[in-house]
């Protein structure tokens, strides 16, 4: 009988392994895109962060960003917290494209005002 929660436990780990893509699968690398606009939300939970940001498109016409970022613990790790910018400020991301989603991105780092920047990405590669 001892083996029956052991296995559901092996079940579980499983399938959030499998729930888990790789930087290949998802993204881009030859195609980097440098996004500024306004951050109107930051979600800080597993497995990835995610920054919502309103960029003008060419034609002046708002369009959100969806930012995947490292999970909020690599952020805190990084000195990144809730408390490093406010939503509403307009700050300046590079990062790479969706393969699938036009206006979804993996975050290599975010620039503050000010100039200071953030490591966000879980992939390095391109790191200034």
């Amino acid at each position: 009988m001892k083996l029956i929660p052991a296995f559901a436990c092996l079940l579980v780990a499983a399938s959030a392994i499998e729930a888990h893509h790789s930087f290949a699968a998802e993204f881009d690398i030859s195609k980097p895109v440098c996004l500024k606009g306004v951050l109107t939300r930051i979600d800080f939970s597993n497995p990835h962060t995610h920054f919502f940001l309103d960029v003008k498109d060419a034609d002046g016409r708002v369009v959100t960003w969806v930012i995947e970022a490292a999970s909020p613990n690599g952020l805190l790790r990084r000195g990144f917290t809730k408390r490093s910018v406010a939503e509403g400020t307009e700050v300046t991301i590079d990062a790479y494209c969706s393969k699938s989603n036009p206006h979804q991105a993996s975050a290599r780092d975010i620039v503050l005002p000010g100039g200071y920047i953030f490591l966000l990405g879980s992939f390095s590669e391109g790191v200034k």
